[in-house]
């Protein structure tokens, strides 16, 4: 019954043409996959995934390679949801969230490309900078949930590191927007960067 909801669920996914982290929940609230189970969808993962970029052959150009890094984000997050639902830890559940994430990044920086010059500099350090985010709070949740004598430390130094990941991120984009100025206009916008994010 479990496979069975699980496999519903990445097809759900898989229709909606969006990289999600539905299966997560299913993992963190029911008893773990099964090694039969856990084998077989893996095996649907990579049946969907066959199909799905078999409807990338007849798009061509950057359409055909978005496509293609969809497809390929479908099934790399299908398949670590699927190991967070097998291995059941909370470990399993963080590398299910980089996996969106970096999944998302892809398609995200693959889609620039249908930009050209400055607005396409900006939109790919967007990408990154939201990559930056995603992996900066998965690693706050993973240290939340584990239990040690050290995890209200861990805690605040996890969410520590992450907000100046995601400043850095944000400042990164910000300078990288000055770009499509210049001169003493430019040089004020970098200015105004460096002083809302606190750099020198």
């Amino acid at each position: 019954m479990r496979t069975k909801r699980l496999s519903h669920t990445l097809a759900v996914m898989f229709a909606a043409g969006g990289i999600g982290c539905a299966g997560l929940a299913l993992a963190a609230t029911n008893p773990p996959m099964s090694r039969d189970a856990y084998s077989q969808e893996k095996s649907r993962i990579d049946a969907a995934y066959k199909a799905e970029v078999a409807t990338c052959k007849s798009l061509s150009g950057n359409a055909k390679d978005v496509c293609e890094v969809t497809a390929k984000g479908h099934r790399d997050v299908a398949k670590a949801e699927a190991e967070a639902s097998y291995k059941n830890t909370a470990a399993a559940r963080y590398d299910a969230r980089v996996a969106k994430v970096e999944a998302n990044y892809k398609l995200a920086k693959e889609k620039c490309d249908d930009l050209n010059g400055n607005p396409k500099d900006v939109c790919v350090k967007e990408a990154k900078a939201a990559e930056v985010k995603g992996k900066a709070d998965a690693k706050v949740d993973k240290v939340a949930t584990e239990s040690s004598q050290t995890a209200v430390k861990q805690v605040a130094d996890a969410k520590k590191d992450a907000t100046e990941d995601k400043r850095d991120a944000e400042y990164k984009v910000a300078v990288e927007k000055c770009d499509a100025m210049s001169g003493d206009a430019k040089d004020r916008c970098v200015a105004d960067a460096k002083r809302r994010f606190g750099r020198t």
